[in-house]
């Protein structure tokens, strides 16, 4: 399985469940990269995407602990385990996680590659993505020359994980 996310300088990722930035070249990158892809993403995830849909062109997995929660055109899974089991059905090659925090924070030992914007500045932030640079199992195998957005500057990483946790 695969994360992809965009990060601050303190690995922020939100705000009052919004995203700190949006860059196109980022959200370019990110449809590129999942497109024809299963997402795993949480209901807040999801909420905030535009009208509260899935995304288009791939398969939409919502963890909610909610029993009655139910998403148009997507799979919905209230558990861990259930989760799993509906990820077993899939390469875990065409899996990706994209969040938000608690859902990055239960699944990134189970993946072995990590795509990471990184933007050279500190939100203020209330949402977190793992530090992957603080974890020995994780190392950066790739990088971008910095890229800018405005006054915004950012560098795509890959991270690789040598220990990934195995599903089941």
């Amino acid at each position: 399985m695969q994360l992809i996310a965009v990060v601050d300088k303190n690995w922020a990722i939100g705000n009052g469940n919004k995203l700190l930035v949006r860059i196109p070249e980022d959200q370019k990158f990110f449809r590129e990269t999942t497109m024809g892809h299963v997402v795993v993403l949480g209901r807040k995830t999801l909420d905030e995407f535009p009208g509260g849909l899935p995304l288009k062109g791939r398969t939409n997995i919502i963890l909610s602990r909610n029993p009655d929660y139910k998403v148009k055109d997507a799979t919905v899974v209230h558990s861990l385990e259930e989760l799993f089991e509906e990820l077993s059905k899939y390469d875990s090659d065409d899996i990706f996680i994209i969040g938000g925090e608690s859902i990055y924070e239960m699944l990134y030992p189970y993946c072995d590659t990590a795509h990471i914007t990184k933007v050279d500045y500190a939100y203020n932030a209330d949402k977190y993505f793992p530090n992957l640079d603080e974890s020995p199992d994780w190392k950066v195998t790739a990088d971008s020359d910095e890229h800018t957005y405005f006054d915004i500057e950012y560098y795509f990483y890959k991270y690789e994980n040598s220990n990934p946790k195995q599903i089941g």
